[in-house]
């Protein structure tokens, strides 16, 4: 067949291999798919679309990878066996590049290595899940550091009823994040604020403003191989020497100034995770005099001279530490690390908490940390 078009009153002759070209059918759009899916049974199935690829699979945060299989539209997927519930991390390894699942929208920030999260939920609350506990408000604060050199930003959580005109004050927590987050992540994955507005919303907690601030002097650490970087002793004192810095000369007084809270070193607490965690032990057991609480969960990339580290810890800190309590998972490969100096600590006769639990260096373990301190802290003396 001939075909005939008029165009702008001349005609043209389309060949029929062409005619059918201009006329053909828009090919069907791919079948929608679906990627997290959490089953009612608490499987997860995971997909991605990826027709060129030759292998894929679900790296799963302190979980062995999953291997994942292709259909013939070149859908890769794979179903957990049932997961006890929480929120958990994972991403896809495609070809061996890490890659995003593009198909959910909440995600694990992270300086080096962002992820996705999946939440499988609890038909009894977990301390980190919604519930109808009346709720908190997180405000972001942005400012130049004058000591580290750059512009950053930290976070405060302030307690349901909270009244900047009111007389009340209120104990503060300064809560500090790992290596490779940022300042959001104690609220966009480890839910600090939902914790606390359960905890405190069942009495199992004291009602408390929580600071969660960037935790780099030197952010050129983030800049190099990974954790390669800490094994630049010079480069990892700098980075907590500023961070101390920032935090004493620039962060708590902007706090103290904009906040009802307590200014006293018996409503100061530290705490942190990993890199925090060592963070949380070198500021917090250095300035007794600022912090009378100080934690640590999963402790990573401190020095192991802990005589040079902690010059003035002996038993004497005692009459002025309320609480020090240190945490790691059993799985985690700090582990031993967090015993040596757990060691140390009993040689020095200084009191201590420790605490082990099942787990890896996750949030998993951090979270369950979170809420198992803070209903220890700012309570009176023999309670």
């Amino acid at each position: 067949m001939i075909v005939v078009m008029p165009i702008s009153g001349r005609q043209f002759l389309l060949l029929p291999a062409l005619a059918g070209l201009l006329w053909a059918q828009p090919a069907a759009p791919p079948a929608p798919i679906v990627s997290p899916e959490v089953h009612a049974d608490k499987r997860v199935t995971f997909r991605l679309r990826a027709p060129n690829a030759k292998e894929v699979f679900v790296n799963r945060a302190g979980s062995p990878k999953l291997a994942m299989q292709r259909d013939e539209a070149g859908v890769w997927s794979v179903t957990t066996d049932p997961l006890p519930p929480d929120i958990y991390g994972y991403s896809f390894n495609v070809d061996g590049v890490s890659a995003m699942d593009p198909l959910n929208s909440v995600l694990t920030p992270n300086l080096l290595n962002p992820s996705n999260m999946v939440h499988v939920p609890s038909a009894t609350p977990l301390a980190w899940e919604l519930t109808s506990a009346p709720r908190g408000a997180i405000h972001r604060h942005f400012y130049h550091s004058g000591i580290v050199g750059d512009d950053r930003d930290f976070y405060v959580y302030t307690p349901a009823g909270y009244d900047p005109t009111a007389k009340t004050t209120y104990p503060v927590l300064y809560l500090l994040h790992g290596f490779s987050d940022d300042a959001s992540g104690w609220t966009a994955v480890g839910k600090a604020h939902v914790i606390l507005d359960n905890l405190i919303a069942q009495g199992k907690a004291k009602p408390m403003l929580v600071v969660m601030t960037l935790g780099y002097g030197a952010p050129e650490i983030v800049s190099r191989a990974g954790v390669g970087a800490f094994r630049d002793p010079s480069l990892v004192k700098r980075n907590y020497d500023r961070y101390r810095d920032a935090l004493f000369n620039e962060v708590i007084p902007a706090v103290e100034k904009s906040y009802r809270a307590k200014p006293d070193r018996e409503s100061r607490a530290i705490a942190g995770l990993s890199m925090g965690g060592a963070e949380s032990l070198y500021v917090g057991l250095n300035a007794i005099d600022r912090f009378a609480w100080v934690g640590s969960f999963s402790a990573g990339g401190a020095s192991s001279d802990y005589a040079a580290t902690y010059p003035k810890l002996d038993a004497k800190v005692n009459e002025q530490l309320r609480l020090l309590w240190i945490a790691c998972g059993t799985e985690d490969r700090l582990i031993e690390s967090n015993r040596k100096f757990i060691e140390y600590l009993k040689t020095k006769d200084v009191r201590h908490t420790a605490v082990e639990t099942p787990g890896a260096h996750t949030w998993l373990v951090w979270r369950r940390n979170l809420a198992e301190l803070t209903p220890l802290l700012f309570r009176p003396k023999g309670s």
